[in-house]
C-alpha cells in the first residue's frame, strides 16, 4: 500500500538506493513514464543525481537512520540499484510503512550466494555442485568429492570478479582463503565461504526476468554475455544458441526468479555447456549489465518494466523492435580524471547508441558507459558495437 504521497501529487515517486549508472538509466527511464526519482547516495553529483537534480538527491548513507528516514518521507517505494544494501536495513523502512522491492526476504536469500545457491537446489532448478567452506578442512574435503580445480567464493559482496578465488590444487587452498578471508582463521570454523565446481561452459548466457507485484513473470531474450576477468564485456541478443538451449534458458530463469519471489527486475546469469545442458549461475535483483541493450532494442526497457514492477503497474512488451542488437561495456584503462574522447565520432555510427555515466574518476576495469547497436544479425550489431566503442578513449 503506497503511503498517499502519489495521490497527492498525482504522480508516484520512487526512491532509489543508490545513484551510480543503474540509478541513472532507471531516472533516466521514468522521465516518460511521469514517476519522480529520489536518490539515495553517499556523495553529491553521483550519476543517478545528475539526472534528477540535487533537489531528488538525498546525500547520506543507508546506514544511517535519519538518511532512510529522510528517504521514506519523500517517497511511495523504495527500491535498489545494488544487493549490497543490508536486509535489516530494508526491513526498517517495511517496519516504518515505506514498502520495499524487491524486499528484505529476497534480499536476505540472494545476497548470500550460498543461500542463493541452496535455495534455487531446494527448488528443483540445476545449479554446478557446491559445499559450504568454513575451514581449510571444509575446502579440502570439497576439492575431493567435487574435485580440482574448483571455485572458492564468499558469500557476500562479490561482484565482477571479486569475491572469487580459482583453486587449482590443494596446494593452493591456503593461498585461495587468504586472499578471500584476509587475517580469518582458516582452521577455527569460521570462514563465510563456499567451493563450487568447476563448470566447464561452451558459453554464458543471461536472461533479464521481471517480476510483477502480482507475481506476473515477463522475460527478456536470451542474450549471449562475454566475460574477460571476470568482468562482462560484450552482450548479444538474441543469443547465438540452439532452440532448444535458449528455451531452457528461459524456463529456468523463471523458475529461478519465483523461487526467490522477486518484484522488479532480476538479472539470471546460466552457464551453457556442451551437451545442451544449462545451469543457472547466480541472480542479481536488480537492472543489470547484461540487459541494457533493452533500452534501444526493446519495447520496454528493463529500466522502465522494473519501475512498472515495484509500482504495480502492468508489465510491458519484452518483444525486441529489431532483428538483433548487441552492447559493449566501456572500461576504464587508466586511473585519473574521466575525460572521453572520440564521442562524436562514435555516435555517427549507423544504428549505434552511446551510454557515458557521467563517472568523475576512471579506474582500470571501471564501467564507465556502454554502447548498444542494432543490426540485421548479431554479427552485424556486434561489429557496429565494437566500432563504436572503439572510438571512444579516456
Amino acid at each position: 500500500m503506497m503511503n498517499g504521497l502519489a495521490g497527492a501529487r498525482g504522480r508516484p515517486r520512487v526512491g532509489i538506493l543508490g545513484g551510480g549508472q543503474l540509478g541513472r538509466m532507471t531516472a533516466e527511464a521514468a522521465v516518460g513514464l511521469e514517476i519522480e526519482i529520489v536518490i539515495l547516495e553517499r556523495e553529491a553529483g553521483s550519476p543517478a543525481g545528475q539526472v534528477v537534480g540535487p533537489a531528488q538527491e538525498i546525500v547520506g548513507d543507508w546506514r544511517d537512520e535519519a538518511a532512510r528516514r529522510a528517504l521514506a518521507a519523500r517517497v511511495d517505494v523504495i527500491t535498489l540499484e545494488s544487493e549490497f544494501v543490508a536486509a535489516d536495513a530494508l526491513q526498517w523502512f517495511v517496519d516504518h510503512g515505506t514498502p520495499v522491492r524487491p524486499g528484505p526476504l529476497t534480499l536476505r536469500i540472494v545476497q548470500d550466494k550460498l543461500l542463493q545457491k541452496q535455495t534455487l537446489a531446494a527448488a528443483g532448478l540445476p545449479v554446478p555442485p557446491f559445499r559450504p567452506v568454513r575451514s581449510r578442512a571444509d575446502l579440502l574435503a570439497a576439492g575431493a568429492e567435487l574435485g580440482w580445480p574448483l571455485v572458492l567464493k564468499a558469500r557476500r559482496l562479490g561482484y565482477d570478479g571479486h569475491g572469487n578465488a580459482a583453486v587449482e590444487s590443494p596446494a593452493q587452498a591456503a593461498a585461495a582463503i587468504a586472499r578471500l578471508a584476509g587475517s580469518a582463521d582458516p582452521a577455527d570454523g569460521t570462514l563465510d565461504l563456499y567451493a563450487e565446481a568447476f563448470v566447464p561452459f561452451a558459453g554464458e548466457l543471461a536472461v533479464m526476468v521481471t517480476r510483477g507485484l502480482d507475481g506476473s513473470l515477463a522475460a527478456y531474450p536470451v542474450v549471449e554475455t562475454v566475460q574477460q576477468n571476470h568482468i562482462c564485456h560484450e552482450v548479444v541478443a538474441p543469443a547465438r544458441v540452439p532452440d532448444a538451449v535458449a528455451e531452457q534458458a528461459r524456463t529456468l530463469a523463471l523458475q529461478a526468479v519465483a523461487a526467490v519471489e522477486a518484484v522488479g527486475v532480476v538479472g539470471v546469469e546460466m552457464f551453457w555447456l556442451a551437451d545442451g545442458t544449462v545451469l543457472l549461475n547466480e541472480l542479481a535483483p536488480r537492472p543489470h549489465n547484461s540487459g541494457h541493450y533493452t533500452i534501444e532494442a526493446c519495447r520496454t526497457s528493463q529500466f522502465a518494466n522494473h519501475l512498472r514492477a515495484v509500482l504495480g503497474w502492468p508489465l510491458g512488451s519484452t518483444a525486441m523492435v529489431a532483428p538483433a542488437a548487441a552492447m559493449v561495456n566501456l572500461l576504464g584503462t587508466r586511473q585519473g580524471p574521466a575525460c572521453p574522447r572520440g564521442v562524436e565520432r562514435a555516435q555517427a555510427v549507423p544504428g549505434a547508441f552511446l551510454h557515458l555515466y557521467g563517472k568523475r574518476e576512471v579506474r582500470v576495469g571501471r564501467k564507465m558507459g556502454h554502447v548498444t547497436a542494432l543490426g540485421e544479425t548479431p554479427a552485424e550489431a556486434l561489429e557496429r558495437a565494437r566500432q563504436a566503442a572503439g572510438y571512444i578513449e579516456w
